[in-house]
């Protein structure tokens, strides 16, 4: 028996009269809408790589599958991979004992994958799956039960179906834990209690069959229906929740700027009215189209679904995320040469108190009549009205929402960012805190670290977890507190804890708005000795012809040898040497290799081997610089900090070609001061600091590392230090 361990716009055609199942809401009676189909894509930004018109799919390697926190409909089944299997069998029940099925989840035959998202489950409920692999002759016992919980209704709910084109694909598991991560984040953000149907695609055409045009990074159809614009407008006051909606309401015309208004389906349902999803999986709609819209990832460019993203790799998460802002409720009637407005379209402004809804000159989102420009609208007609104005390659700031991708940048949807905004005053609510709990990490026989996020949104937040071997709890960590407007992490390290013991956390948030409280979560102590725990981790200083590649061990208390395998394939080939561990923590392990090729991707791993047996850590990869070229750079802490002077520090590859480096300094990002110039060459990492003095005492300072070589200039990113 072998052993897993889980480790543009087009009419409708027809009135839509489907009978649809959805949340509870007072929705405003539309019986005579008629729904119509859009079109959005995002192409590939100037200096990105270009697809050719007929490419095909792009071979890529299998990715280690990154994790992703469960949604309030779907989580993520892993398991780790058994050498020879051939593909896995899943079953997930509401019973630990498997005295029921979920649908569709009885000996689910996943393929040759190390993970699954089960989708279209209930919020806040218990779930329980197991595999087991299979070969030519037959199928092994099954793994050990894991136990996960959803997330509670208590908002938006985005209910993913994924087609053949990402189920069947190798990477399938990747993809989907990336989506995962992505609904995620919408979830964590908005309140309102409605469900979003989207299916997701991984393919060189579009729903229809047709080749998506060249350069395309992705595209999203969706559902619209035109809204009397009195209708929309008394909707979209009523659903005001935060201080953005009441500050964009303000600004709302007297009179109507069209006739309509055209909410997608999604964003219709999210004021209150009767939109319900229309779209059929080719991209039609009418009745009984079961989609708010369809998100397709273009396979023929080079995604990567973890991060971070290699220098030549789109981040798939980012395409992911601007898709769903698509099919939820961004646009411009630009796009369509209709003169019924989007709602987007409502906060449009060219300068102060001038609205400019049309595609000549400036054109900005602003929520407080074109006082403050938040972000510029893309004026290209060769991109999308109602996206971000994009810069060449590299962007300097490569929102979500930009006309056109870079390869090697990313960017997420948050409760301040220009997306977040955006979608807030068309119709979406902001919830006041949210918190979600996340795996537990670095597990061992009497101790463990868990995980969970949290958006303030505005209040200072004391969190804590809470831990027992019940959902009763009884035990507590340590509170702390946290500020701002942005999702963070939060983690807490438990210790005295029972071998061969299930036990159950969840974080907890307390604010003058409430308490908020993160799902049920578990995990199990193993014995107190066993075969190694592993973690191979990222790749650091990779430079053109080496790398630290790292990792963590748990010895579980036995004496523990760990090296790490590394080539240009999953073959490998290449061993470092033998390190010895012992203990019963986890342990961070790193080794430096040498004698790489240039422009290369190399897998490796990390293994162990005690007198319980041999564990083998999943597989990463990274990519060695190109033998020359512009300078990389890492701005470290400042040392040495005294009254009148520090020491400044970082980090530099220069790349193979002779480099200068110095530091910017002064009391803002303007900076103002500079140190002496140094000189360095090769192709390593190395360390340069630079003592500075004449400071003035109890002062913030900034300062940053500048290292120029034939190539380019490089800048490292901003830090500060105070003087006491």
């Amino acid at each position: 028996m072998r052993s897993i361990i889980l480790g543009s716009f087009a009419l409708g055609l027809a009135a839509f009269a489907g009978n649809i199942n959805l949340p509870a809401q007072d929705f405003v009676s539309r019986a005579s809408l008629q729904p119509g189909a859009a079109t959005h894509q995002t192409r590939v930004a100037a200096q990105g790589p270009l697809q050719s018109p007929n490419a095909s799919e792009v071979t890529t390697g299998i990715e280690t599958v990154s994790s992703a926190p469960p949604t309030r409909s779907s989580f993520m089944a892993m398991w780790d991979s058994v050498s020879g299997a051939k593909g896995y069998l899943l079953d997930v029940s509401t019973s630990s004992s498997f005295d029921g099925y979920v649908d569709g989840y009885e000996n689910l035959d996943v393929g040759n994958v190390n993970g699954r998202a089960v989708t279209g489950l209930k919020s806040g409920t218990t779930y329980f799956y197991r595999v087991r692999d299979y070969d030519a002759a037959a199928a092994s016992g099954y793994s050990d039960v894991m136990a996960v919980a959803t997330e509670p209704a208590t908002g938006l709910i985005i209910h993913a179906t994924f087609d053949s084109s990402i189920t069947g694909n190798p990477n399938a598991a990747a993809i989907e834990a990336m989506i995962n991560r992505a609904i995620g984040i919408y979830e964590s953000l908005f309140s309102d209690p409605v469900t979003i149907q989207i299916l997701f695609r991984y393919a060189t055409t579009a729903p229809d069959g047709a080749p998506l045009p060249p350069h395309t990074l992705a595209e999203s159809d969706y559902a619209f229906y035109r809204v009397p614009w009195n209708d929309f407008i008394s909707a979209l006051r009523a659903d005001a929740t935060t201080n953005n909606d009441n500050t964009a309401n303000a600004t709302l015309p007297a009179s109507p700027l069209s006739t309509n208004l055209v909410p997608s389906s999604a964003n219709g349902r999210a004021v209150g009215l009767d939109t319900p999803p229309a779209m059929f999986a080719n991209g039609m709609v009418g009745n009984g189209g079961p989609y708010d819209g369809i998100v397709t990832l273009n396979s023929a460019q080079p995604y990567q679904f973890s991060r971070p993203v290699s220098g030549g790799n789109f981040d798939a998460q980012s395409g992911t995320e601007h898709e769903i802002d698509e099919v939820i409720g961004f646009g411009s009637h630009l796009n369509g040469n209709n003169s019924d407005l989007r709602p987007q379209d409502l906060f449009s402004w060219s300068s102060s108190g001038v609205r400019n809804i049309t595609s000549s000159g400036a054109r900005y989102f602003s929520i407080n009549r074109g006082v403050t420009d938040i972000v510029d609208f893309s004026q290209d007609s060769h991109g999308d009205f109602g996206d971000w104005l994009s810069d060449p390659c590299p962007q300097d700031n490569p929102y979500v929402q930009n006309a056109s991708g870079c390869p090697g940048q990313y960017s997420d949807v948050s409760a301040t960012s220009p997306e977040g905004i955006n979608l807030d005053v068309i119709g979406y609510n902001l919830a006041s805190t949210v918190v979600s709990t996340n795996s537990a990490s670095y597990v061992t026989s009497s101790s463990a670290t868990l995980n969970g996020t949290i958006n303030p949104n505005g209040l200072t937040t004391s969190v804590h977890f809470e831990y027992g071997t019940t959902s009763s709890y009884g035990l507590s960590t340590a509170s702390h507190n946290y500020t701002g407007h942005s999702t963070q992490n939060t983690s807490a390290s438990i210790t005295g804890l029972t071998a061969n013991t299930t036990y159950h956390f969840r974080v907890v948030a307390i604010n003058s708005g409430g308490t908020r409280y993160g799902s049920d979560r578990t995990f199990i102590t193993p014995s107190p000795t066993g075969a190694p725990g592993l973690a191979t981790n990222g790749a650091t200083n990779v430079a053109s012809f080496s790398a630290t590649v790292n990792g963590s061990v748990y010895p579980h208390g036995l004496t523990t040898t760990v090296y790490f395998q590394y080539g240009t394939t999953t073959n490998y080939g290449f061993t470092t040497s033998l390190q010895t561990k012992t203990g019963n923590t986890y342990q961070s392990v790193n080794a430096n290799i040498s004698g790489l090729t240039a422009s290369t991707r190399y897998h490796f791993r990390i293994v162990a081997t005690n007198s319980a047996g041999t564990t083998y850590g999943a597989d990463r990869t990274f990519t060695t610089l190109s033998a020359t070229g512009r300078p990389v750079v890492t701005t470290n802490p400042a040392t040495s900090i005294a009254t009148s002077s520090a020491t400044l520090n970082c980090t530099v590859d220069p790349h193979g070609l002779t480099t200068t480096v110095h530091f910017q300094y002064g009391t803002t990002t303007s900076y103002g001061r500079n140190t002496s110039v140094r000189t360095r060459t090769g192709n390593t990492y190395q360390s340069v600091n630079a003592s500075i003095s004449g400071l003035a005492a109890a002062t913030r300072y900034h300062f940053r590392i500048v290292a120029t070589n034939s190539a380019g200039t490089s800048y490292g990113t901003d830090k500060t230090f105070t003087t006491p």
